[in-house]
C-alpha cells in the first residue's frame, strides 16, 4: 500500500507509515460521522478491524517472509476476529448499537461541548491510540533480520492465554446478560443484576485485564526483535491502559447509581488485577 501523504511524518515511506496515513483518513471519517449522527460508536466499530489491517500491511510489505511479523499479524488477526464477533452479536454495527455509556456522556454535554469531545477525545485521539498499540510491529519490521528467540515464544504464549481469558470473560458476561434479559422479558425477578461469578469473582473487569495485558505482551515482540526495552512503540499500551481504566471507572459510577449493592462488590473484589482472596478490596 503506498503512502497517502496526508502529512509528512517520520514514518513516511514505511509500511506502518502507510498505516498511519490510513489511520488519519479513518479518524477524519469517524469525526465526521460522529458529528453528523451524534452516535459515538464509529470508533468502536473500527477498534477491532484496523489493528489487523495495520499489522497485515507490515507483514505483506515484508513479503510474508518474516516469521516474527507473520506471528504478530496472525495473533492480532485472531484478537480482531474474536472482538469483532463479540461486538457484532451485541448489535454494535447497527444503528443504535453504541456502548451503553455514551448516552450518559451526551446528556451531560451541550452541542458545542459534544463536538469538542468528539474532536479531542473520541475521533482522532482514540484512532491514534489504536494505531499506537499496534506499533510494536513497526519496531519488529525495522529489525527485520533479527532471528526468533525465547522472548517471542513467551510473548506468543502469553498473548494466547490472555486471549483465551478475555474470551471466557466475555462469554460469561454474554450468557449472564442474555439470561437477565430473558427474565426481564418474562416478568421474572432479577435477583442478581450484575455479574459476580466465574472470572468476575477474581476481578471486576477480567476482560479489561486480559485486553490490556495482551497489548503489554505484544510489545515484547518489539523487545525481542530490537533488544531495546524502552521504545516509543510502548506508548500505545500505556495510553490504552489509561483509557481502559478510566472507561471502567466511568462504567462503575453508572453501576453504583443503578445498583446500591455494587459497592459491596467493589469492596470484596479487585478492580482490575486478579488478586488472592486475602488481598481483595485493595486492587
Amino acid at each position: 500500500m503506498p503512502d497517502l501523504n496526508i502529512i509528512s511524518h517520520p514514518l513516511t515511506g514505511t509500511p506502518f507509515g502507510a498505516a498511519l496515513d490510513l489511520c488519519l483518513i479513518l479518524a477524519a471519517l469517524v469525526w465526521l460521522m460522529t458529528a453528523v449522527t451524534r452516535e459515538c460508536s464509529w470508533v468502536d466499530r473500527l477498534w477491532s478491524v484496523t489493528p489487523p489491517v495495520y499489522c497485515l500491511l507490515v507483514a505483506a510489505a515484508a513479503g510474508f517472509d518474516s516469521a516474527r511479523l507473520n506471528i504478530m499479524a496472525a495473533l492480532v488477526t485472531l484478537w480482531g476476529a474474536r472482538l469483532t464477533f463479540n461486538f457484532a452479536r451485541k448489535g454494535g454495527y447497527w444503528s443504535g448499537g453504541e456502548d451503553y455509556r455514551w448516552p450518559y456522556v451526551r446528556e451531560r454535554l451541550s452541542p458545542v461541548q459534544f463536538q469538542l469531545v468528539n474532536l479531542f477525545f473520541i475521533s482522532f485521539p482514540q484512532m491514534l491510540i489504536i494505531w499506537l498499540f499496534a506499533s510494536p510491529i513497526h519496531q519488529a519490521w525495522v529489525w527485520l533480520d533479527a532471528p526468533l528467540n525465547w522472548l517471542d515464544a513467551v510473548a506468543a504464549i502469553l498473548f494466547l492465554v490472555l486471549l483465551l481469558g478475555e474470551t471466557v470473560a466475555d462469554e460469561q458476561m454474554w450468557a449472564f446478560q442474555q439470561d437477565k434479559q430473558r427474565k426481564i422479558d418474562a416478568g421474572e425477578p432479577v435477583e442478581q443484576p450484575f455479574l459476580r461469578t466465574g472470572l468476575y469473582t477474581l476481578s471486576r473487569h477480567p476482560n479489561y485485564f486480559c485486553e490490556i495485558g495482551m497489548w503489554w505482551v505484544f510489545y515484547l515482540f518489539a523487545v525481542a526483535a530490537s533488544g531495546e526495552w524502552l521504545h516509543w512503540t510502548g506508548l500505545g499500551f500505556v495510553l490504552l491502559t489509561a483509557l481502559m481504566i478510566s472507561s471502567a471507572r466511568f462504567g462503575e459510577s453508572i453501576s453504583l447509581g443503578k445498583y446500591p449493592a455494587y459497592s459491596e462488590y467493589q469492596a470484596t473484589t479487585p478492580h482490575l488485577i486478579p488478586l488472592p482472596g486475602f488481598m481483595r478490596g485493595k486492587g
